[in-house]
């Protein structure tokens, strides 16, 4: 059945691919996006041409005023992006404390003040062993808590929560998309650097899908 539903659409590969997933299962979406200061701002602009082509209402919201509270995340503060795949302890580093949280709780407020049944966004189980707010128990907890919260009950949805970055990638090449509309790298720069953690997962699915990602990089990739 066709419902309204809120996406928090980041302008990455998942998010791209949860956004489509709903417009596929029939729903009315409208995209939210959050710039926190993170320095890939780049896929905010990703994110407007994207919903634009699309016809979707989309709004970003400003909440880089937390960073005075939540620093010692390589994203948002002057901390080096570290290389190599999330496996690796340095990876910590990229995550932002709470920010799963926070951004759902503005989403599901914007899904009940526009009369939406459901909040999407992109936890899968690739991020699982580094971001504590990408964990099934979190997304379930945060399930709970939302129905709770509000006279009129919204449900936080993650298509993907038991799936990786490859299967999520399979997913979206059979609904014909076209990832030179999405930004991964935690760099935000002209091109993607191909090394950090993002860029490197990205590059494993599509080499596990047999496809070769479209976007630009720094290094010479396969």
């Amino acid at each position: 059945m066709s419902q309204k539903v809120v996406v928090i659409y980041s302008g990455g590969m998942d998010s791209y691919t949860v956004l489509n997933k709903a417009i596929e299962q029939g729903h009315e979406v409208l995209a939210l996006s959050f710039n926190y200061g993170q320095r890939h701002v780049k896929e905010l602009d990703v994110a407007a041409n994207v919903c634009k082509n699309l016809g979707i209402t989309h709004k970003v919201v400003d909440i880089t005023a937390i960073n005075g509270l939540l620093a010692g995340s390589s994203l948002t503060d002057d901390i080096d992006i570290p290389e190599g795949h999330y496996e690796e302890a340095s990876m910590k580093s990229t995550v932002v404390p709470n920010r799963n949280m926070i951004l759902l709780s503005l989403a599901i407020g914007y899904a009940v003040s526009v009369e939406a049944t459901a909040v999407y966004y992109g936890a899968h189980s690739g991020d699982h062993a580094i971001y504590p707010d990408c964990r099934p128990e979190f997304v379930r907890q945060m399930n709970v808590v939302s129905k709770l919260a509000n006279y009129e009950p919204v449900e936080v949805v993650a298509p993907y929560l038991d799936q990786d970055k490859n299967d999520i990638l399979a997913d979206g090449l059979r609904m014909g998309l076209d990832y030179s509309n999405t930004w991964t790298c935690y760099n935000g720069r002209d091109k993607a650097c191909g090394k950090c953690g993002a860029c490197i997962e990205r590059l494993q699915a599509f080499a596990a899908n047999q496809q070769r990602d479209p976007l630009p990089y720094e290094v010479s990739v396969s």
